[in-house]
Formats: C-alpha cells, sequence, structure tokens
C-alpha cells in the first residue's frame, strides 16, 4: 500500500476530481483575488485560474480592477488603446457593462479591462452615494451568464478594494511564501472581517493561496507552516512554485494552460481549480 501524497504543511492530499459538466451557466459566484502588498501573484492566478476554469467548461469573466492593468495585458488586449474600460461602468450611470466586455482568445474566458483611468475612480467615488457597492450593481446585470467572476484587485485596502469586497462572495487571498507577506495577512482578514460586519454579510474567505513557493528553502516551508498555524483550513492544500514559465507566459499574453500545457504550473492550476469546485468555492 503507498503512502498518500502530502501537501506543503504535511496534511494527506486530497484527490480532487476533474469537475462534472454543467448543464446550464450562472448565477456566478464573485471572487475577489486581494492582498495590499504587491508582487505576490494575484494577477497571474486570477487568469491562470480563471483559463483553468474555463478549460473546465466554466463560464469565466475576469474584472481588471487595477489601474495598472495587467490582467487586461496578460490577456493579450492592450490597456492603453482601450476608450471604454471597468472605470466608464463605475462613473457613467448610462454605460452598459456587456459593451464593455473583451472576449479572449481562450473560450469561455471574458474580461473587464481596466487602464491607469482607473486610479481617478478611487478620488471620484469618494462623494458617491452607497460609494462602496458602486461595482456590485454595476456587475449585477451579467452574473447569471457567468459561473464565476474573478477580480483582480490592486494592491491596497482603498476604496477600489472594499467595492471589490462589497462585491463579492468570497476572497482567495494570493501569498508569496515569504515573511513580509505573512505581515500583512492579518491586516487584510481584519478588513475582510469589517466589510462582512458593515457591508456585505455573504463575504467569506475562501482560502489562502501560497504562490512563489520553493520547496528547497526552509524559509518558504517556515512561511507556509506559520500560515497554516494561524488559519488552519482556509490555507489550500495547493501551493504554486516558482517558476519562470508565469512570467514568460505573461509576456506571449496568455494563460500558461496554453503556453505551457503540460508545464507543472498548468497542472499546479487546474488543481487549484478543482480544490476550489470540491470545496464549493467556485462553480
Amino acid at each position: 500500500m503507498t503512502d498518500p501524497q502530502l501537501d506543503a504543511v504535511g496534511r494527506p492530499m486530497p484527490e480532487f476530481p476533474d469537475p462534472t459538466p454543467l448543464a446550464s451557466h450562472g448565477p456566478a459566484r464573485v471572487i475577489a483575488l486581494c492582498n495590499q502588498k504587491g508582487g505576490v501573484g494575484k494577477t497571474t492566478t486570477t487568469i491562470n485560474l480563471g483559463a483553468a476554469l474555463a478549460e473546465y467548461g466554466r463560464r469565466v469573466l475576469i474584472v481588471d480592477f487595477d489601474p495598472q492593468g495587467a490582467a487586461s495585458v496578460g490577456l493579450g488586449i492592450s490597456p492603453h488603446e482601450l476608450d471604454r474600460t471597468v472605470y466608464n461602468l463605475l462613473m457613467e450611470r448610462d454605460a452598459h457593462i456587456h459593451s464593455l466586455i473583451q472576449h479572449t482568445a481562450t473560450p469561455n474566458l471574458d474580461l473587464l479591462p481596466a487602464n491607469i483611468d482607473l486610479s481617478a475612480a478611487e478620488v471620484q467615488l469618494v462623494g458617491e452615494v452607497a460609494r462602496e457597492t458602486v461595482l456590485a450593481r454595476a456587475l449585477r446585470p451579467i452574473l447569471d451568464d457567468y459561473d464565476v467572476v474573478f477580480i483582480d484587485c490592486q494592491p491596497s485596502l482603498g476604496l477600489l478594494a472594499v467595492n471589490a469586497l462589497t462585491a463579492a462572495h468570497g476572497v482567495l487571498i494570493p501569498l508569496e511564501c515569504e515573511f513580509f507577506a505573512l505581515r500583512g495577512v492579518a491586516l487584510l482578514v481584519e478588513t475582510i472581517d469589517k466589510v462582512r460586519d458593515r457591508l456585505n454579510p455573504r463575504l467569506e474567505l475562501d482560502g489562502i493561496l501560497a504562490t512563489m513557493y520553493d520547496p528547497r528553502t526552509l524559509h518558504a516551508r517556515e512561511v507556509v507552516a506559520r500560515v497554516h498555524e494561524a488559519f488552519g483550513d482556509a490555507l489550500l492544500h495547493t501551493v504554486i512554485s516558482r517558476t519562470v514559465k508565469f512570467p514568460d507566459a505573461t509576456v506571449a499574453a496568455e494563460p500558461i494552460t496554453t503556453y505551457a500545457p503540460t508545464h507543472s504550473g498548468a497542472a499546479a492550476y487546474r488543481q487549484l481549480a478543482r480544490e476550489l469546485v470540491a470545496r464549493g468555492d467556485a462553480a
């Protein structure tokens, strides 16, 4: 009898079966990918997890909610050439979300793009009535068209992030495996708790995803152990290891699932997709 495979903190690794095909689509579960620290793999995870779920027949919308437009660039859309983006959806009463959504080269994967214009929304929304719920209201017309909506947040805990958390059913926290990244998670969880208490009672922590993991280093293993110690089963079994293939895929403007479909990074995001479906955190 073979020993069970263990995850990064020594837990038995469950079998995550391929998701069953869906007979129909919607309503979508909205998941915000949030961490106020930059460079932790939010956009990489948004794109590749979205593409993996799309491979499994799920209809996925990615909302680029970062003025840097990284998710848009990573899916082959040049944000600086766009006249209308998610900014217009937030700020204009007559903007229709269906006209702003772009199809990507990946079947079942659509994008609501962003560019630097979005940075002005943080200031302009301050004077709005119910300013924290603007995104939630804007997304409402398309929720029945998709199975999952991912919101790729900017690295801050400002008004845009609060809008994303207010619109979401769940939060996925990508966490780089180093101690400086670990320090900010408590503040983020505190913010999630405040949004749940004051604005969005349905909001749940869908999971903490260890990214840029290098099992050869004691440092990375210790960080993952500390996260598990603090947050228990909120730490997902799947970990995303550090590899040059992720930036290579970004330069190629496509998900790793199509850029290098047999690479271990692609396999990790497919496993993450299966894990979230098995947990009930995705369709």
